[in-house]
């Protein structure tokens, strides 16, 4: 639930598209102060209806159809103008980007240059020529260079003479830099000829006049990045102005980008040229596309093949302040509006270590508890708590799994954070209901917003005033309005917020036991815009109506630079000022801190400080939703995409933003399931849970406005849910392994393929399909009116998961068309995988105590050939997800064939846990050998089984779903089931046996 501005068509995609389908788009110039400077290299369109919707509607996430009556009469008045201008000029309105850019600076000479004692290197630079395009150069800039790590590197460029903002560095704990107005040794000045400083991995170089560096490659020389600039080129000129700061860098054609989010990407999860990347958190719906919204994260990674050899590698900009960024496929350009350049680059060379390594500095992602990863339920309009039992009630009847049920703002006592509604949400009956689904293992999450209501006689509001915890304006708190009306906003850079919300959580806890904690709106938005005051004489808000209409008195900010910087980010996608809808960027945070400078730095503060409350509650291992994200917030808190809307379009630019999520260190990520609003069709609904039964986070979410649309709702959904989600109760073990992965190594739950198969070229783009872990595929239907879809399998040999006997394998990789009826998602297995699997349920308590089966994939009819698998298990709700501590056990799987000998067997770590619960495998299914001969001597653990036992092998033949594209003759393959095992999960065990005799 939130507010949002809005555009491109969102009342009325229909509409729109019927708009920009029947006129011709013609690029006209639009000239602003940043615009006259420089143009992008593309022509961007913007049709006059999503000029207009842009400009004059501001609308709630939850919105009403707007009508040009329901217009203030000035905006009217101003729509009807700009409607007859271009209509006279017979054009829609677009941006021209046609023009080559203009140099802002002229650069910098390195006038000195040394050794520091911790290794690395620090140097000074002088401005070459001075101009005021966007304020004066600062004159003397500071470089240090370190080789932090073997496989990361640092470059800090900052103002010679006064401390600039910096991402605080208790916020983001990493290495201090050197103290400015260091002097370097004259000794030290012939350093300045040895123009590359080495690592492990990587090189740096430079050039004096002017001054750029390059990051090589140590292992084959392959520049990755190159800021170095020439006559010819108008990119590379190191420009460092107060409130303006410019970097490029060159990049080879063939470079494929991703990354540089959040936003929705109509392209897909790799980068497009000239399309905008705006980084500024943003309370903008993420219907929007090519827009700034909730989160910022300012690292891309660049995957390039190099003769058919792959090397990734990553680029961050740790930065807080509002940036552009221009991709345009062989270059890339930094537009920043304050702050330094701090410049990490990550060696790689895999997309797995790319991400590996940037989690080690940022920070490894949360450990999730179990029941996390099971189905959520939520909606914006349960009224009551009568409501909340029927929906829990109806999912069990229609035998779905749930095991999370949500309230959005409705059981608050008027919108206010940590209260109850005392008519709608009893305490006594709520405690009633939250024993009953404790009691099975179900959880309940509420919502807290950030703005505390301004009222007198709220005790949170009073204990914050006493505490002095709110972000101020000219001295005092900073008034906006959201929810509730009048708030003011808590300042958790302040360490006085943060003990002050882990008390009011307490006392939240105490009054209601929730299991999580959803904070929204922490961008931070602001149904307002500037200096306002509570209105005397009227009622603001009304109480009637949607709710986040500006009923505050306020004034526009525009007496300061920070509220008008030089330099406009393409803000909201429209240049808006940078306080529009938030708090002003001239208000100030703990220490004189400007939210100019750390407003992006909301929602990542607002996380550290709920994890560390809530993890001070019993002791238990926290769960966080977070709709604002930044550079780290993966170690506090899960993510969801926002406030997306139940179309087409919107299901397939979710796959992308999942996976770009896995990229950024938040592994724990998903959109909302048939859309936020407005109704979604049945078809599409049935679609979607076959996708987000596949998201890391699976949470149906819906809007107050729109029809209800749990899973039980249409019946030809309900089938698909309990398809799809049975799947995924199947696959929990194999999804909180995932989970302890992404924990110890950053590793995506969700992967794009390349990460999997990183030399096939093919998936560098591919968007439609996703992994779990390295080997489990998921191929969706993503178009309406489709029974079929086509789907991109890489080099090897793929197993059906929902048909075993079903194969698809090729030499090269290839395109296959699947069948998909409504109720079917395709998902398949890669060979040389072991994939542990429980029997499902309707809650992840009931199926984490079901017996395992094990999945065994070869490639088909080999002979010789290995597979492997793991599985983590532990006490899921305490704090930690490590080995050694008693309550976790860690098992690797593996298997072999070898000249017709079959075996599979576990090496376990950490044993007592898993034995103290019970857990054994009770099947194992081997896939892809050869049906040449007949399966004899079965033995576990060096035994044989005789025919008195009650194991019995099961010989399955398996078919190719299409011809092989080799030319061979296809042989007989078979999938060997052997059921009746008891084998126990927290010991070793090798079970073994022979194919070969003929038949």
């Amino acid at each position: 639930m939130a507010p949002h501005l809005t555009h491109h068509g969102l009342q009325s995609s229909s509409h729109a598209k019927k708009v920009a389908s029947s006129t011709s788009l013609t690029c006209i110039s639009v000239i602003t102060p940043s615009a006259f400077l420089y143009q992008t290299s593309s022509c961007t369109k913007f049709s006059i209806q999503q000029f207009s919707e842009t400009l004059f509607h501001r609308s709630n996430s939850k919105p009403p159809m707007v009508s040009p009556t329901s217009l203030p009469s000035s905006n009217l008045l101003s729509l009807v103008l700009v409607l007859v201008l271009f209509a006279a000029a017979g054009v829609n309105f677009a941006f021209s980007t046609s023009i080559p850019p203009t140099k802002i600076g002229n650069g910098y000479r390195l006038i000195s240059i040394g050794n520091t004692p911790d290794g690395g290197i620090l140097g000074h630079l002088q401005v070459i020529k001075k101009n005021q395009i966007y304020g004066p150069d600062i004159p003397q800039l500071q470089l240090f260079v370190k080789h932090e790590a073997p496989d990361r590197l640092r470059v800090h460029i900052t103002d010679a003479e006064k401390q600039r903002w910096e991402v605080p560095y208790d916020l983001l704990p990493r290495e201090q830099p050197p103290k400015l107005k260091q002097t370097i040794g004259k000794s030290r000045k012939s350093a300045i000829t040895a123009l590359e400083y080495s690592g492990p991995e990587l090189i740096f170089s430079y050039t004096k006049e002017p001054f750029g560096f390059a990051v090589k490659r140590k292992s084959n020389g392959q520049t990755l990045f190159n800021s170095s600039s020439d006559a010819s080129d108008p990119f590379g000129n190191l420009v460092f102005k107060d409130q303006y700061l410019e970097i490029s860098t060159k990049l080879p054609k063939d470079a494929s980008l991703y990354g540089l989010g959040e936003n929705s990407q109509p392209h897909g999860i790799k980068l497009y040229p000239n399309d905008p990347y705006t980084l500024y958190t943003t309370d903008v719906s993420a219907i929007n596309l090519n827009t700034d919204l909730y989160g910022s994260h300012p690292v891309y990674m660049d995957l390039r093949n190099d003769g058919g050899r792959p090397y990734a590698h990553a680029v961050l900009l740790l930065n807080s302040n509002g940036m552009d960024v221009f991709y345009r496929g062989t270059s890339l350009t930094y537009k920043v509006i304050g702050g330094v350049f701090d410049f990490y680059f990550f060696a790689g060379p895999t997309p797995l270590s790319v991400v590996d390594q940037y989690t080690s500095f940022v920070g490894r992602p949360a450990p999730m508890p179990y029941w996390s990863l099971g189905f959520h339920q939520c909606r914006w309009g349960y009224h009551n708590l009568s409501v909340i039992e029927d929906v829990v009630e109806n999912y069990k009847k229609a035998r779905i799994p749930l095991d999370v049920i949500w309230n959005d703002d409705d059981h608050m006592d008027g919108k206010k954070d940590f209260t109850l509604n005392p008519a709608n949400y009893p305490r006594p009956k709520l405690l009633a209901f939250l024993d009953k689904i404790h009691s099975i293992g179900m959880k309940y999450i509420v919502i807290i917003d950030p703005g505390i209501a301004v009222n007198s006689s709220y005790g949170v509001y009073q204990r914050a005033i006493a505490n002095d915890v709110f972000i101020k304006y000219e001295g005092e708190p900073f008034l906006a309005q959201v929810w509730p009306g009048a708030v003011n906003f808590p300042d958790f850079l302040n360490p006085k917020t943060v003990s002050w919300w882990g008390d009011e959580i307490h006392r939240f806890h105490e009054l209601v036991p929730v299991d999580g904690l959803w904070i929204d709106m922490n961008e931070v938005s602001n149904f307002c815009s500037g200096k306002c005051k509570i209105p005397e004489g009227k009622q603001c808000p009304t109480g009637t109506g949607p709710g986040w209409i500006c009923c505050l008195d306020c004034k526009n900010i525009t007496k300061t630079r920070w509220d008008d910087p030089p330099y406009k980010i393409n803000a909201s996608g429209l240049q808006v000022p940078i306080g529009f809808k938030t708090i002003a960027t001239s208000a100030t945070h703990y220490n004189g801190i400007l939210e100019y400078d750390a407003h992006s730095l909301y929602g990542f503060s607002q996380s550290v400080a709920t994890h560390k409350a809530l993890q001070g509650l019993e002791g238990k291992r926290p769960f966080i939703l977070s709709r604002s994200t930044y550079v780290g917030s993966g170690k506090y808190a899960a993510h969801w995409t926002g406030d997306n809307k139940g179309t087409w379009e919107d299901l397939q630019i979710s796959i992308s933003t999942v996976l770009n999520f896995g990229i950024f260190g938040v592994p724990m990520v998903g959109s909302d399931i048939c859309g936020f609003y407005p109704a979604p069709t049945e078809e599409l609904c049935n679609r979607w849970i076959e996708v987000g039964a596949f998201y890391p986070f699976s949470r149906d979410h819906a809007n107050y406005y729109s029809p209800r649309q749990e899973l039980y709702q249409w019946e030809s959904v309900a089938e698909s849910a309990r398809n799809a989600l049975g799947m995924r109760y199947k696959l929990l073990p194999y999804l909180y392994t995932l989970n302890y992965e992404a924990h110890i190594s950053g590793a995506p739950i969700a992967r794009p393929l390349f990460f999997s198969f990183p030399s096939y070229t093919e998936c560098y783009g591919l968007s439609t399909q996703f992994l779990l872990g390295s080997s489990l595929m998921v191929s969706p239907v993503l178009e309406q009116g489709k029974s079929e879809v086509k789907a991109l399998f890489p080099p090897g040999s793929w197993y059906s998961l929902f048909n075993m006997t079903q194969i698809i394998a090729s030499k090269e990789g290839r395109y296959v068309t699947l069948d998909a009826p409504l109720n079917v998602v395709n998902v398949h297995l890669y060979q040389n995988t072991i994939l542990p699997m429980q029997q499902g349920g309707l809650i992840s308590k009931d199926a984490r105590m079901t017996p395992f089966s094990l999945v065994v994939t070869f490639p088909a009819g080999t002979t010789e050939g290995q597979a492997k698998g793991n599985l983590f298990l532990d006490e899921d709700e305490l704090p930690d997800m490590k080995l050694g501590n008693g309550y976790s056990t860690y098992i690797d799987f593996y298997g072999t064939i070898t000249k017709g000998n079959v075996k599979v067997w576990s090496e376990v770590q950490e044993s007592m846990f898993a034995l103290g619960r019970g857990w054994h495998i009770e099947k194992i299914s081997v896939l892809g050998l050869d049906g040449s001969g007949e399966a004899s001597s079965l033995e576990i653990d060096g035994n044989p089984v005789t025919g008195d036992s009650n194991i019995k092998m099961n010989i399955t033949e398996q078919k190719f779903q299409e011809e092989l594209d080799d030319g061979e003759d296809k042989k007989k393959i078979v999938m060997i089931e052997i059921k009746g095992l008891k084998l126990s999960v927290g010991k070793n065990f090798a079970i073994s046996w022979k194919m070969g005799n003929k038949i």
